[in-house]
Order: C-alpha cells, then sequence, then structure tokens
C-alpha cells in the first residue's frame, strides 16, 4: 500500500502571530463596548431616618406691641371765671345768715366786731365752714359814723394797733380782715401802716375794699408780704334793682377778661332779692363762685 504524503507545518513563529492579532482583536471589541454602554449608576444607599426630635415644652405666646397711638389732645377747657362775693357789715341779725345760706354757693362774710349779734353770727358761722373776714371800723370822709371800736386817723399809732387786735379778737376764726368805710384811714400811710403790721403778725389776708381812690392799703399789704386782694365791684352802691343788675353783670364782664373779680355786697332786701335771681344765672352761664381768700395776691419776693 502506497504510502501517504505528510502536510507540510506551519511555523510556530506565524501561528503565535496570529493567537496574538485574534486576542488584540478581541480586546478591541470589548474595549468598545464598554464605551458604547456605561455602567449603570446605583442610587445612593438611603440615609437611616433621623430620631425623632424631643417635643419642646410649650412656650406662652409671645406678646403682641401694642401700636403707638398719638397722644389724645387735652379736653377743651373753658377760660376760668371766678366770682368772689364778700357780705360786708354783718353782725346785726342771724336772719341775714339764713338768706345767705340759701343761694348755695361759697361767700365770704365781713363780721363787724362789736356789733350785739357779733358772736352769735360768727358761731353761726363758724358751724357752717364759712370763710369769715373782721369787718374793720375806720373813719372815712364823708363824716359818717363807722360804728363802735373804730379807728381814727389822728389815733396814736399805738392805740391804732390795739385796736386792731381788739377787733380781731371779737370775731374769732376771722382768716382775713377788710376795712368797713375807711376812706380817711386807708389814705394815711402811717395809720394803715400799723393796721398792715398787725394783721402780717396774725398771718392774716387783707381785702381793700377801696372805699377811695386814694387808699394805700393794698400797696402796704404787698409791701408787708401779706396776700392781699382788692375788689372791683360795689353791687349795692346804689339799691334799685337795676342799678344791682347792672353792677353784677360789669362784674361778670370782669371775670370774664381778667379770670376773676372780686364784688361787695350788703346785706339789704334789695341785694338779697337780686341775688336770689342774678347768682343762679351765672352758675349755670359756667361762673365759678369761691371764697375771697382763692383770689389773694401773694408776694413772696417782699418787695423793697
Amino acid at each position: 500500500m502506497p504510502r501517504r504524503r505528510a502536510r507540510p507545518r506551519a511555523p510556530r513563529g506565524l501561528l503565535l502571530g496570529l493567537l496574538l492579532a485574534l486576542a488584540a482583536l478581541a480586546f478591541g471589541y470589548w474595549a468598545i463596548g464598554l464605551r458604547r454602554e456605561p455602567a449603570p449608576i446605583r442610587a445612593p444607599r438611603p440615609a437611616p431616618p433621623a430620631p425623632p426630635a424631643r417635643r419642646a415644652a410649650p412656650q406662652p405666646p409671645a406678646a403682641v406691641p401694642e401700636p403707638e397711638l398719638e397722644p389724645a389732645p387735652p379736653p377743651a377747657v373753658a377760660a376760668a371765671r371766678r366770682v368772689a362775693l364778700v357780705v360786708d357789715d354783718l353782725g346785726r341779725s342771724l336772719a341775714e345768715i339764713g338768706r345767705l345760706e340759701r343761694l348755695g354757693v361759697p361767700l365770704s362774710y365781713a363780721v363787724l366786731p362789736f356789733e350785739p349779734r357779733t358772736r352769735e353770727v360768727v358761731e353761726r358761722l363758724r358751724a357752717a365752714g364759712a370763710e369769715i373776714l373782721c369787718h374793720l371800723p375806720l373813719e372815712g370822709r364823708e363824716g359818717a359814723n363807722p360804728g363802735p371800736g373804730a379807728i381814727r386817723e389822728d389815733d396814736p399809732m399805738r392805740r391804732v394797733a390795739r385796736r386792731t387786735r381788739e377787733a380781731i379778737d371779737a370775731v374769732p376764726g376771722a382768716t382775713g380782715l377788710n376795712n368797713h368805710m375807711g376812706s380817711k384811714v386807708t389814705a394815711d400811710r402811717e395809720a394803715m401802716g400799723a393796721v398792715i403790721e398787725v394783721v402780717a403778725a396774725r398771718g392774716l389776708f387783707f381785702l381793700d375794699s377801696r372805699t377811695t381812690a386814694d387808699s394805700v392799703a393794698y400797696e402796704l399789704a404787698r409791701r408787708a408780704g401779706v396776700p392781699t386782694a382788692r375788689r372791683a365791684v360795689f353791687l349795692d352802691g346804689e339799691r334799685e334793682p337795676a342799678a344791682i343788675r347792672a353792677e353784677f353783670e360789669r362784674l361778670l364782664a370782669e371775670a370774664s377778661e381778667r379770670g376773676a373779680a372780686i364784688a361787695i355786697a350788703h346785706p339789704h332786701a334789695a341785694t338779697f332779692d337780686a341775688l336770689d335771681e342774678l347768682v343762679p344765672a351765672a352758675v349755670a352761664a359756667g361762673y365759678e363762685f369761691v371764697p375771697v381768700s382763692y383770689l389773694l395776691e401773694r408776694d413772696e419776693g417782699h418787695p423793697e
């Protein structure tokens, strides 16, 4: 049998190169695949839930600040219109006091020191808590009799001072003094100075009744540091009802213009009848009746 012919063998180096080429080609395809299909991104692992927060203690609600408001304007206040009514020449009758008390407004009562009913009148007024003045009798120019215990212009100064003290003592509870008549003495600086010196020593006030335009009483009282005032109107210099009404209207006009005014009246029937009508009307119109001590001027500096 014939022998087979042997196939020629490929060189070993060629086979090794072919294998390396195939391996390189396979690696290339694999790398291309990695570029086209990126690896999937894994979702981040969720964090474990936080422990529940500790419940805080309840707090009171915060105060809500109130809005700032503009201050309200002050209420309108009517201008002061104050009236002081001084009734002179008391001490002769208690009936006069009852008639005046029925007016229902504060008054100032000037009591003559040496009249028959002086003591009873003073007791009645003190029990009522009224303001009392010693109505000091002084000599006038008209020649009229000022009454018992009057001070004369030609009296020695010792007698003037003594009679002033006696008059004040006869009206216990008096907080002030005004002159009864006295147009002659109140114009005399030496005599009036002696009176004011006693008034100052007793700690009283002085009301100048101004029975004369020449009176120096108000000036001397201020110089001595004595609380003082002076009347503006005599209500019943004439006792006719129309005249009294006219003077009362002048009193109210003075109070409206200056804020306060002082009037002097006397215990006459015509005066009482007029006041019964005029005083309530003035109160209704807004006028305030006050004791005369409310309207005193005080010179704290004790001028020259």
